[in-house]
């Protein structure tokens, strides 16, 4: 039995093993004096965004802000290794399907516009000039405008988005499947009905004024490092950090941060989390319900003993509705439920409550360990429920913040990408635009992979991802792709969705983030995003272009666009001469956005102003709203714990790894090296089912639909997880998750609670 790619874990996060790493991917990009270089503009005034996550830049925008993703990502984009047409002369896409997704995008950056050949089986070189126009005739020839899907990734600019939505609407649909939808969706629905606005009510500033930070379901070490500089500065102030993970990360208990030279010369380290609680998978509902339950039993005690209340009773009174109707909802829930549910104990739940009780200034913060649920909707409602109690939002140090994944996914989302767009929305496109707007709500992505299945939908156009290794059900969505008259991905690199074409399929190459945007004037073009706390930042590249024959996402989707709706409407070549011109447009149809080209060039940008958290509430009934219902009837690791060989799994990312990106194999800070075929599982877990570490195993899903789905010859690792619930790294298991399997409103893939068992146990050679 060979078990050496099991080795020593990080003993903190960040760290000397951060900066070895970040050299390391710097070296592999093959211009590392370049690429630092590069660096040292990234979140800057005057430079570009990171383009890895969401998290927020500090006021002070002078100081020197990036992290090892950050690094990974910027060296990934910047590589000097080229993808060109001899590349693809030189494989066929059959062969190509072979490589792992790490061995595909190691091949660098895409240069030319390419178009798949089926005689040769080989994308061949083609003009940027006879690709719009072939693209813009098969769409014309649909009998239905909403026979055409169109995705977007998280990673394209505002100006970009707001370009492809109005493209697409003036086209006809609203058929806009984006990675919102599986990722945060939850999120936005609960907040919406809870707060009355889909996003986050706290401002990076905020972190530095908390008394108590409540960390649910997320990984801020791997997923948005930066973050972990924000926990840290509020350790080392004494906030109290509590963590609900069911899987022990290293970064939610330990950083070593790289620019703190004291600390990094002593091989020092601080302590992030305060309080460590593992849930069971689908189990953060209960133990917030839990908390609730211990708060009310608290003030209780309090008013018995002649005290003050325990709960903010003015905010209650003037800012929230249901207020009685949720207490009964948490009186009727039982502890024996809440601890059966959860996996904590009373004990536990009841401390958790009293760090609570003891802060004057609370922020709550959650990732898909809580959105991918079937039940995250009500998870999230719970968790705003609870802020509610003692009036945590809507004033400083306090306030909800779900952190978004992708660089701009949030900002894609607001100027637009949206399968239900709002009325007022559409309604100031028709009056900007002079033309009317499609009502019909479109599709999300689990409707579009059904579209596509079904033969409803024909045609599919990518702006930025890996959509196929992203989607669950990764054999289906497979055969979903190769059904398409059309398919178009618009790309840096390539990747597994290239590799699947359709009747006619292209690969349209992409400026990345870092690379100098020029209009033919060779004027230098500026993008905007929006982080998770909704501030709108400028971004510049400073690179130069990996090919000449790149176009920016605008100026692609501005020649798809004339080549389909024509230039009767908008003058689609003039706002990709200048992107000026397409914020004018935001400005006159979004709120939020005045003055937007003034405000955008200022140091740090501006924040769209968040109604919420000036305690303005546009929900149905005027006021914040309890949530009144009860806990899930069953978890799935309560379904899996009545039989034998069930197990509840959850995916995630490796350290090594942005999404579907896989950057190389080590996960060190899960100590794994060189493999990525790995289930984490509890050692007694492994005990009872007579294995060991390394052994290897076949993962099946058991979901009850008649469709066999099998992850093959997967490794054991032992780890710190509560007993019954494993997990993995995607994309590799989305194979496993079932497209019928979604979150109740939010319609999210619930890749955090799969239902799986083992089967073809054997030793590792």
């Amino acid at each position: 039995m060979t078990t050496n790619f099991i080795g020593k874990k990080s003993a903190a996060a960040g760290g000397w093993g951060a900066l070895k790493s970040c050299g390391k991917r710097l070296l592999e990009s093959g211009a590392p004096l370049s690429g630092a270089r590069t660096l040292l503009k990234a979140n800057q005034p005057d430079g570009f965004d990171c383009p890895g996550c969401a998290w927020g830049d500090p006021e002070h925008g002078s100081s020197f802000e990036f992290c090892e993703n950050g690094v990974k990502a910027v060296s990934w984009e910047a590589t000097e290794k080229r993808a060109t047409p001899a590349f693809f002369a030189a494989h066929t896409v059959s062969a190509l399907k072979q490589l792992s997704d790490y061995e595909l995008e190691l091949n660098g950056r895409l240069t030319h516009p390419m178009r798949y050949d089926r005689a040769s089986d080989r994308y061949l070189p083609v003009r940027w000039e006879e690709a719009f126009a072939e693209i813009g005739a098969i769409l014309k020839s649909l009998d239905s405008p909403n026979r055409a899907e169109f995705y977007t990734s998280g990673r394209a600019s505002n100006e970009a988005a707001y370009l492809y939505q109005l493209f697409v609407r003036l086209y006809g649909t609203n058929n806009f499947p984006d990675c919102s939808n599986m990722c945060h969706e939850a999120s936005g629905v609960a907040l919406r009905q809870a707060i009355g606005v889909g996003k986050g009510t706290v401002l990076l500033e905020d972190f530095e004024k908390a008394d108590a930070i409540f960390v649910i379901g997320q990984n801020p070490g791997t997923n948005h490092p930066r973050m972990l500089g924000d926990l840290r500065r509020a350790s080392l102030r004494g906030a109290e950090i509590v963590v609900f993970n069911p899987v022990r990360e290293k970064g939610l208990e330990r950083f070593s941060d790289p620019q703190d030279k004291l600390e990094m010369l002593h091989g020092g380290s601080t302590s992030i989390a305060s309080r460590y609680f593992q849930p069971r998978l689908g189990g953060d509902m209960a133990a917030v319900r839990g908390m609730s339950k211990a708060v009310f039993a608290a003030d209780d005690a309090a008013l018995a003993a002649g005290l003050p209340s325990l709960l903010d009773r003015a905010f209650l009174a003037e800012h929230c509705a249901d207020f009685d109707a949720y207490r009964a909802a948490v009186d009727a829930t039982s502890w024996e439920a809440i601890e059966d549910q959860s996996g904590l104990t009373r004990a536990e739940i009841e401390e958790a409550a009293q760090v609570y009780l003891k802060a004057e200034r609370v922020i709550c913060t959650w990732a898909m360990g809580v959105t991918q649920h079937i039940h995250s909707v009500p998870t999230i409602r719970e968790i705003a429920s609870f802020m509610f109690l003692r009036g945590n939002i809507g004033r400083p140090g306090a306030g909800l913040c779900p952190v978004r994944g992708h660089s701009n996914v949030q900002g894609d989302r607001t100027v637009g990408i949206n399968e239900k767009p709002p009325a007022a929305f559409l309604d100031a496109l028709e009056q900007h635009f002079g033309v009317a707007m499609p009502r019909e709500e479109g599709h999300n992505v689990l409707a579009a992979i059904g579209a596509m299945l079904d033969g409803t939908a024909e045609a599919f156009i990518a702006l930025g991802g890996n959509f196929a290794r992203a989607t669950p059900d990764s054999r289906l969505v497979a055969e979903a792709m190769g059904r398409m008259k059309l398919t178009v991905n618009i790309a840096t690199k390539p990747n597994h969705s290239h590799l699947m074409p359709g009747e006619v399929s292209y690969i349209l190459p992409c400026l990345g983030r870092t690379e100098m945007d020029l209009n033919s004037k060779g004027q230098s073009q500026l993008i905007s995003v929006e982080d998770s706390m909704s501030m709108v930042h400028g971004s510049a590249g400073i690179n130069r272009p990996a090919s000449p024959h790149l176009k920016s996402e605008v100026a692609i989707l501005a020649g798809i666009a004339e080549a389909t709706v024509g230039n009767a409407n908008v003058n689609w070549q003039e706002l990709a001469e200048d992107y000026d011109l397409i914020r004018r447009h935001i400005e006159a149809t979004i709120p939020g956005f005045e003055d937007f080209n003034t405000r955008l060039r200022k140091p740090r940008g501006f924040h769209l102003r968040n109604s919420a958290a000036h305690r303005e509430w546009n929900t149905p009934k005027g006021k914040a709203s309890f949530y009144t219902g009860t806990l899930p009837s069953e978890t799935v690791h309560q379904r899996a714990a009545r039989g034998e060989n069930r197990f509840a799994l959850q995916t995630f990312r490796s350290h090594d790894q942005y999404n579907t990106t896989v950057y190389g194999l080590d996960d060190r800070y899960r100590g794994v090296y060189g493999e990525r075929q790995v289930i984490f599982i509890h050692p007694e877990d492994l005990k009872a089912l007579n294995a060991s570490a390394g052994d290897r195993v076949d993962v099946v899903s058991e979901y009850d639909d008649g469709v066999e789905r099998v992850a093959k010859s997967f490794r054991f690792v032992p780890y710190d997880i509560p007993r019954g619930s494993i997990a993995g790294y995607y994309p590799e298991l989305n194979v496993l998750v079932p497209l019928g399997s979604a979150g109740t409103e939010s319609d999210t893939p619930t890749s955090k609670s799969i239902m799986v068992s083992f089967r073809n146990r054997r030793q590792a050679a």
